[in-house]
């Protein structure tokens, strides 16, 4: 639609003495195409033009004659409505995506510019639990949505794989772990372990002082506390990459939080350097009261360090080593607090940058029966989730479709897709409450409804064989523009994903166009239609095939031809 606004920027310049960007900032888009389809508010020309908007509305409208690019411009109170040429809009929408095509949406704005995204970390030595699922799809989707913007994206796993918790691990291991059990399935039997320490520890506190002391040997670079810690890390990568694979999930770099070890020093010597740093009760802490937040603990009376140190230590290691222009932490909304107080120390430090650090919070996934929980053994493994969904996936398929070839990976595709799909599609500051039937609804807001909808369009394609020509400009009856106007629409999309840090964005836009393609299809013949209209039909369907398959792509999700 950009022509279209180029337009009418050029001719509001004209009529009513305005910049293109000022035209563009305050242009919408009306809820009804009854109303046109972009409409120009005039209060702000009340000023200017001594007159009330709706009369400064009705003089533009009878300045503006019907032209090549509109149909007509009305005024409709105090908004001037343009009515686009439809066999124009339908001829650019449809051209653009089909000489476009996979690159069709990506945009150059973010060129020259470089992102940082930290996300999923999960700890190690501990199963890759659902409740992972949030950060790591929302992570991976901002990836791909500034990737198609231009931007240069780093994708960094802060693992979680330091800390009191791996002194725990390491004496469970010792009590009671079992060579033949981490050997044949690592990751369970360590959280078997894990489970085992706290429940124990219940009634037995020299457990707990056990942990620590173990902790405090890794610290001081014990051989056999390393070795074990260095081996559960080894495991626990392989697990991990084994649940990324499912997922279609990658990273730039596997930089956890032991990275920053010999890092500390440095960082707090910083920090006291510019008299930010202070003891209180034995603890060093940064006063944040000017900040209106509590302080900003750097080392605890023991001399541990914390979260907050590391992540202080990673964000300068992050702006030196990438230069980046942006970073991004999609971490939990419970953790708002500390990213609150990490970004405030950093503008203490002087660094400018830390304006373009931001926390990009979400819900949690919950299940009907409560919240999951690590340490009671309350926990759902990921992959379990996906290997259901795949099976799901693959009684329904064979139930529709029997003679389908290749169910299996068309079942991967649909199962994998609609876990992603059913977390995306909401957005990521609410709470989720997982449910299988909607998630794997054919027919709802969901991945397989958008998948279905692709299926059925390569299907017509297929029978359709190969044509030549088409003149989109045949396309005028509504269902036929609803669905052109909606292709205009996903570069737009991305735009705002990216702006807001919501992939929802993009997957509700999707919903959007399955929704009015298959209005359409219900209404428009295809392969029945006369010659001439039938070619620009195709061409209407192929466009949106291609738009699917592109939006699924920044998603992480498959288009399969077939269902």
């Amino acid at each position: 639609m950009q022509q279209f606004k180029e337009e009418i920027g050029r001719l509001l310049s004209v009529h009513a003495g305005l910049d293109e960007a000022q035209v563009f900032a305050d242009l919408e888009v009306p809820p009804s195409p009854e109303l046109g389809d972009f409409a120009f508010p005039c209060f702000k020309l009340a000023k200017s033009f001594r007159m009330a908007p709706p009369r400064i509305a009705a003089d533009l409208a009878q300045k503006i004659p019907p032209g090549s690019f509109f149909e007509r411009v009305e005024a409709k109170g105090p908004y001037l409505n343009f009515f686009c040429n439809r066999g124009l809009l339908a001829a650019l929408a449809i051209r653009a995506v089909l000489t476009e095509k996979e690159n069709y949406g990506r945009r150059e704005s973010g060129r020259g510019r470089t992102v940082v995204i930290d996300y999923s970390s999960p700890n190690i030595a501990k199963p890759f639990g659902i409740g992972h699922l949030r950060s790591t799809i929302i992570g991976q989707a901002l990836y791909r949505i500034f990737s198609a913007l231009g931007y240069h994206c780093v994708g960094i796993n802060h693992l979680g794989d330091w800390g009191t918790q791996f002194g725990k691990m390491i004496a469970a291991y010792l009590r009671w772990g079992e060579e033949a059990s981490l050997s044949a399935d690592p990751i369970r039997h360590l959280y078997d372990l894990y489970v085992r320490f706290h429940s124990e520890a219940e009634t037995d506190q020299a457990l707990e002082d056990e942990g620590r002391a173990w902790f405090k040997k890794l610290e001081d670079g014990d051989e056999t506390a390393r070795s074990l810690w260095q081996r559960f890390r080894d495991l626990s990568l392989l697990d991990f990459r084994r649940v990324y694979k499912m997922l279609g999930v990658e990273f730039d770099a596997y930089q956890g939080e032991s990275f920053y070890n010999e890092m500390l020093d440095d960082t707090i010597r910083l920090i006291e350097e510019a008299g930010l740093a202070r003891l209180s009760e034995g603890a060093l802490i940064v006063d944040l009261e000017d900040e209106g937040l509590p302080p900003c603990l750097l080392r605890k009376q023991d001399g541990a360090t914390l979260y907050a140190t590391r992540d202080l230590c990673a964000a300068i290691w992050r702006q030196h080593t990438y230069r980046f222009d942006l970073a991004l932490y999609v971490v939990g909304a419970d953790q708002a607090l500390h990213f609150r107080q990490l970004f405030a120390v950093l503008k203490k430090l002087g660094y400018s940058w830390a304006e373009n650090c931001h926390h990009v919070p979400f819900g949690l996934i919950r299940f009907r029966d409560g919240k999951m929980s690590t340490r009671q053994g309350k926990l759902v493994f990921l992959e379990d989730v996906l290997n259901r969904a795949v099976e799901l996936a693959g009684a329904i398929i064979s139930e529709k479709n029997p003679g389908l070839s290749d169910k299996e990976t068309v079942a991967r595709q649909v199962g994998t897709g609609a876990i992603i799909f059913g977390d995306l599609y909401n957005d990521r500051v609410k709470d989720i409450e997982f449910d299988w039937d909607k998630v794997l609804d054919f027919s709802g807001e969901t991945a397989p409804y958008i998948q279905y909808s692709h299926a059925r369009i390569c299907s017509i394609l297929r029978k359709a064989g190969k044509f030549d020509g088409g003149d989109p400009s045949l396309l005028l009856l509504e269902e036929e523009q609803a669905v052109a106007r909606t292709l205009t629409r996903f570069p737009e999309a991305i735009e705002r994903a990216a702006e807001t840090y919501r992939p929802s964005v993009v997957a509700r836009y999707l919903v959007d166009l399955a929704r009015e393609f298959n209005r359409f299809y219900h209404q428009c013949p295809v392969l029945q239609a006369q010659e001439d209209v039938k070619k620009a039909r195709l061409l209407l369907i192929d466009a949106v095939r291609q738009v699917l398959v592109n939006g699924l792509c920044l998603l992480g999700i498959a288009a399969p031809e077939e269902m």
